[in-house]
């Protein structure tokens, strides 16, 4: 009896081995009634589209008009880039498996949408911060603006941007796929994202391998910090403008870029960091939708509405590809 009772380390490792080698994923559905799915299929395919539609006219119109190749236009640029990236990352395969009435999601599909959502988020977060600076030096050291931002400074900000993003997308999904997975192969999500995983986890074994969450929230509060301070800074020049034009005027160049990244960090820290007793399916659905699908979405609107230049750009761009077809 005691001989049955007493399980060898090597059964142990087996047995933990088998639960965690299975090869697909299971999604979060949207609904089990084929015409919500439908619907839902419908909508995300609308909001995927017009994104598509929102970023590209902002990247062809910013590439192709000489009068937008500036350090803001340079960066709004690479933002757009990130806002595709991180949709086309989660949505695509949404509207595979509501079309199709599936909720699989390969291990090495499940691996790939974990980098590049880490990817595209983290390095959108950086880039705003260095959105940040450029607004603050255009506000605060005007006169320095062309020195401390020319074309060399900008690239080196956005690759530095894009190449922290690379870095702590490689080192969260070997983390994350190096752990052993004892739980079952459900998500309760609709998308592959960190979190959901870390639930499938061996109970403590993430707390052994929390290097890369360490260094990603340092990096991010780092980040954080500096948004606050150039804003404080950027606000307290905007005040000292005598004239009431010129603060308006001063200031609607950071309302923007003040709108992303409320929107964008109020979404993320909700959606992460919301307790346990409110983390009910639907609102789990509701939160992702609202940081991985909706900033993509609705960002090139925010930069586009008051923004006269880029209105004109638009125009141009317009009335040129009706010319060409003509």
């Amino acid at each position: 009896m005691l001989g049955m009772l007493i399980v060898s380390p090597h059964a142990q490792k087996k047995q933990m081995f088998n639960r965690s080698s299975f090869n697909e994923f299971l999604l979060l559905a949207f609904s089990e009634t084929r015409e919500l799915q439908l619907l839902h299929f419908s909508l995300f395919l609308g909001i995927y589209v017009a994104a598509l539609l929102g970023n590209g006219l902002y990247i062809t119109a910013v590439a192709c008009d000489c009068r937008l190749h500036t350090p803001m236009y340079f960066f709004l640029l690479n933002l757009s880039f990130l806002d595709l990236g991180t949709i086309s990352t989660s949505v695509p395969k949404s509207l595979f498996n509501l079309l199709w009435d599936t909720r699989g999601i390969s291990y090495l599909g499940c691996a790939t949408q974990i980098f590049f959502l880490v990817f595209f988020i983290l390095s959108e977060y950086f880039l705003l911060t260095v959105m940040a600076y450029d607004r603050f030096v255009a506000i605060c050291r005007p006169l320095h603006y062309a020195t401390l931002l020319g074309s060399s400074a900008c690239v080196k900000m956005a690759a530095a941007a894009w190449g922290s993003g690379f870095l702590c997308a490689v080192l969260h999904t070997a983390n994350i796929f190096s752990l052993p997975f004892c739980q079952r192969n459900v998500l309760d999500q609709f998308f592959c994202e960190i979190p959901q995983l870390l639930k499938l986890c061996c109970t403590g074994s993430y707390l052994r391998k929390s290097g890369a969450i360490v260094l990603s929230a340092w990096l991010m509060l780092g980040c954080f910090i500096f948004i606050v301070v150039s804003y404080v800074q950027i606000f307290r020049a905007v005040l000292r403008i005598p004239s009431e034009q010129g603060r308006h005027k001063a200031f609607s160049t950071c309302l923007p870029h003040l709108t992303v990244v409320s929107l964008f960090l109020s979404t993320i820290m909700f959606a992460h960091l919301k307790p346990p007793s409110i983390s009910q399916p639907v609102l789990v659905l509701v939160l992702a939708v609202m940081y991985s699908v909706v900033p993509p979405t609705v960002n090139p609107l925010i930069y586009s509405l008051k923004n006269k230049e880029l209105k004109d750009a638009r125009r141009r761009l317009t009335q040129w590809l009706h010319y060409q077809h003509q």
